[in-house]
């Protein structure tokens, strides 16, 4: 198992709602280290980019509208398995078939205002931390639990 880093941006319906907080708060109680976090108004050619591969889908401009309604906060997480881990914290799309316990089963009854965009894989985290953070806005540190989160045969 190796630490891996994952994007995880707070959708404008987080921000509308003001749950980023307590949102972060999931994460960081879960055991992952942020290192990197901004807040970012998303601009239709970076969400074309982003979501290219729904371009032909019936939805693509609602989804873009919908991420463009206020600003984002992207951040960077980083744990054993991040990107699977992460993932499963947030639960299914579709907020109504998310189980409780959830981001998206205890914040969201919506497949499109679903909290949470989550990268789905190592090689899809690696292009859209890219995307969304300059090298220098990722930071390495030593986070003082990091030695009580896993065994140390684990990482």
């Amino acid at each position: 198992m190796a630490l891996e880093k994952t994007l995880v941006l707070l959708k404008p319906c987080t921000m509308q709602r003001a749950l980023a907080g307590e949102i972060i708060s999931i994460f960081e109680k879960k055991g992952f280290r942020i290192c990197g976090m901004k807040m970012m108004q998303l601009t239709d050619e970076l969400l074309s980019e982003h979501y290219a591969h729904l371009a032909e889908k019936p939805f693509f401009q609602r989804v873009k509208d919908s991420m463009m309604t206020a600003p984002v906060v992207a951040l960077c997480l980083e744990g054993v398995d991040a990107i699977a881990a992460v993932r499963t914290l947030a639960g299914p799309t579709n907020g109504r078939n998310a189980a409780p316990g959830t981001i998206r089963g205890s914040y969201c009854v919506s497949f499109q205002e679903n909290i949470v965009h989550a990268s789905d894989s190592p090689e899809t985290a690696k292009v859209e931390l890219a995307r969304f953070f300059k090298p220098e806005e990722i930071f390495e540190w030593k986070q003082c639990t990091f030695d009580y989160l896993y065994a140390n045969d684990e990482f």
